[in-house]
C-alpha cells in the first residue's frame, strides 16, 4: 500500500459502509447512542467530511504540534514568566483550566461514541481521530498547570474541579454530561462538533491564544493554538450530519438540536470568555469587547453557517440572545466578584477609573446601571469595612444552566421587561429558570433535567452540613487558602474617586 497513491486507497479504506446480516439495525445501532432520525440506512453512508486525514499523516501532524509546544512549556518552566503575569490574566487561566481541563477528556467519550455509533464508516474514522484529540487536549491541559504548582496551588484545580460540588462546576459539568455522555450519536455531532465547537470554542481558543500571546503568557497561547488546530479539524462532523437531515426533509430535527445546545453553550461561554475578555484581561491589551467579538463571530459569520444549511436563527436570538450581549455577562462578573469565596480562581473586579472608561465607551449606559453598585463596593473597601463585600447568603440558581438568576440587572438595564425569573411547576416541584430558553430547553425533554437538584436544593435539602456560608464553601471542596480573593488586593477601589468616572444624567 505505501508504494499506492493516496488517493488510489484513501476511499476504499475510510468509506467501508455494509449491509448487516447476523443483526439487525436497531442492535447495532440503539436509537438510545445512535437515533437515525427516521432516515434509512444508507442515506446515512453518503455522508463526507470535509476534512480529510490517513493515520500516518494523524501521527506525523500531532507529533510535530507535541513537540513544539512542549519545548515551548519546558522552556517558560525554567522562568519567572508566570510570576510576572497580569493578576487578572492568571485568573482568567486559572478558571479556564478548571472548567475545560476535564471536560476535554469527557469530549473524547463523546468522540469515541461517535466512532462506534456513528451512522456511516467515514464519519467512524474521523471520530476516532477526534477522540485521540480530546484525549491529547484533556492531557496537556491538565500537565501544563501541574507545572505551575510550586507558584500556584490553586492550578490544581485544573484536575481537581470537575470532581467538586463548586457551584461553577456544576453547571459546567451539567451542560458537559448532556452534550457528551447522555447523547446520541447523530445529535452530539450537531450540537458539540457544530455548535459547541464551530460557533463557540474554535473562536474562544483563537481569541484566547491572541489574548495570551499580547499579555506575554508565551506557554498559555502555544497550548490554546496547539488545541485549536484540531478542534479546526474534528469539528467538521456536524456540517455533513446537518446537511444530511436538511436533505432528507428532517430539518426540523437539526433546527432543535442546534436551538437548544447553542443556548446552553452561551451560559457558559458568558461566564468564562465575558468576564476573561472584558475584565481580567488587562486594559492596555484590550481589543475588541466581548460584545463586539460576539457580533462579528456569532452573530455574523455563525449565523451564517446556519443560512446556508436552510436553518433559521433560533427563536430566542432577537428578544433574548442579543440583548444580553449588552449586560448578562456584566451581571455576572459583579455576581462572581461578590461571591467570590465560592470560586477557586481571584476574580478581577476591573472596574477601576480607566477600566469604567473603556467599558463605559463599549457598552454605553454601562455606569448608570452596574456603576452605581461598584461605587457602593469601594467606598465600604475605602472606609476599611471589607466584610461588607462579601456574601451572607446564596443568589437563586436556575434550573437548567445551573448558573444564578442575574434578571434584576437586566430589567434595570432596560433589556427585560421584568426583574422576575420564570417558573414551572411539574409533578409538585417548583422549578425556576434564569430566562425564557432556559426553561423552554427543558420543557423540550424534562425526564433529562428534572431530577438535578442545584446547589441551592442540595443546600435547603440537608446535603450542606453545616447549613452556613463555611459548610456550603467545604461542600464545594474550597478550603480556606483556596477560596476566591480580589486579584488585586482592591487597588482598584482606592485607586477610583468618590463617584461616578463616566458620564451620567
Amino acid at each position: 500500500m505505501p508504494r499506492l497513491a493516496r488517493s488510489e486507497w484513501y476511499d476504499l479504506t475510510r468509506d467501508m459502509n455494509w449491509t448487516l446480516s447476523y443483526v439487525k439495525e436497531e442492535e447495532a445501532w440503539p436509537a438510545e447512542l445512535s437515533d437515525g432520525f427516521g432516515l434509512p440506512a444508507e442515506a446515512w453512508w453518503a455522508w463526507d467530511e470535509p476534512y480529510k486525514v490517513t493515520y500516518p499523516e494523524y501521527v506525523h501532524n500531532q507529533y510535530g504540534k507535541d513537540a513544539s509546544v512542549y519545548a515551548v512549556n519546558a522552556v517558560v518552566g525554567r522562568s519567572r514568566m508566570y510570576e510576572r503575569l497580569d493578576p487578572g490574566w492568571k485568573s482568567a487561566i486559572l478558571a479556564h483550566y478548571g472548567v475545560i481541563a476535564v471536560p476535554e477528556y469527557l469530549a473524547s467519550l463523546g468522540e469515541s461514541r461517535m466512532g462506534r455509533f456513528g451512522r456511516a464508516a467515514a464519519w467512524r474514522n474521523m471520530a476516532t481521530f477526534g477522540a485521540l484529540d480530546e484525549l491529547r487536549h484533556g492531557q496537556i491541559q491538565t500537565y501544563f498547570p501541574y507545572g505551575l504548582l510550586p507558584q500556584e496551588p490553586r492550578a490544581d484545580w485544573a484536575h481537581k474541579a470537575l470532581h467538586t460540588n463548586e457551584w461553577g462546576v456544576i453547571a459546567a459539568r451539567s451542560l458537559f454530561d448532556d452534550m457528551f455522555t447522555a447523547n446520541d450519536a447523530v445529535s452530539m455531532a450537531v450540537q458539540l462538533t457544530f455548535t459547541f465547537e464551530t460557533g463557540f470554542t474554535n473562536l474562544q481558543f483563537l481569541g484566547m491564544a491572541a489574548d495570551a500571546m499580547k499579555v506575554g503568557d508565551v506557554d498559555f497561547g502555544a497550548l490554546i493554538s496547539s488545541i485549536q488546530t484540531d478542534e479546526a479539524r474534528h469539528s467538521q462532523q456536524g456540517e455533513p450530519t446537518i446537511g444530511l437531515l436538511v436533505e432528507h426533509g428532517r430539518a426540523d430535527v437539526a433546527q432543535r438540536l442546534v436551538d437548544h445546545m447553542f443556548w446552553r453553550s452561551w451560559r457558559l461561554f458568558a461566564l468564562l470568555t465575558g468576564l476573561s475578555m472584558d475584565y481580567y484581561t488587562p486594559l492596555e491589551h484590550r481589543g475588541r469587547s466581548f460584545a463586539e467579538f460576539m457580533r462579528e463571530w456569532i452573530c455574523k459569520q455563525f449565523l451564517d453557517q446556519f443560512r446556508d444549511f436552510g436553518l433559521e436563527k433560533p427563536w430566542y436570538w432577537d428578544e433574548h440572545f442579543l440583548p444580553e450581549l449588552d449586560w448578562y455577562h456584566h451581571a455576572l462578573q459583579l455576581g462572581i466578584w461578590y461571591w467570590r469565596p465560592t470560586v477557586w480562581w481571584n476574580p478581577d473586579a476591573g472596574v477601576a477609573p480607566e477600566e469604567r472608561e473603556w467599558l463605559e465607551r463599549k457598552y454605553p449606559g454601562w455606569n448608570d446601571t452596574f456603576g452605581g453598585y461598584w461605587d457602593v463596593v469601594a467606598a465600604n473597601l475605602r472606609a476599611g469595612r471589607p466584610e461588607a463585600t462579601l456574601p451572607e447568603t446564596f443568589p437563586m440558581i436556575c434550573h437548567l444552566c445551573h448558573i444564578p438568576v442575574v434578571a434584576p440587572a437586566g430589567y434595570l438595564a432596560g433589556r427585560l421587561a421584568s426583574p422576575r425569573p420564570y417558573v414551572l411547576d411539574r409533578n409538585g416541584r417548583r422549578y425556576v429558570f434564569c430566562s425564557a430558553p432556559c426553561r423552554w430547553v427543558f420543557e423540550q425533554a424534562p425526564r433529562r433535567f428534572q431530577g438535578h437538584t442545584t446547589l441551592i436544593d442540595r443546600f435547603l435539602g440537608g446535603q450542606v452540613q453545616p447549613p452556613t456560608m463555611e459548610g456550603a464553601l467545604a461542600y464545594m471542596g474550597l478550603s480556606p487558602e483556596e477560596t476566591g480573593q480580589d486579584a488585586t488586593g482592591y487597588a482598584w477601589a482606592h485607586a477610583a474617586p468618590h463617584g461616578r468616572t463616566g458620564p451620567r444624567d
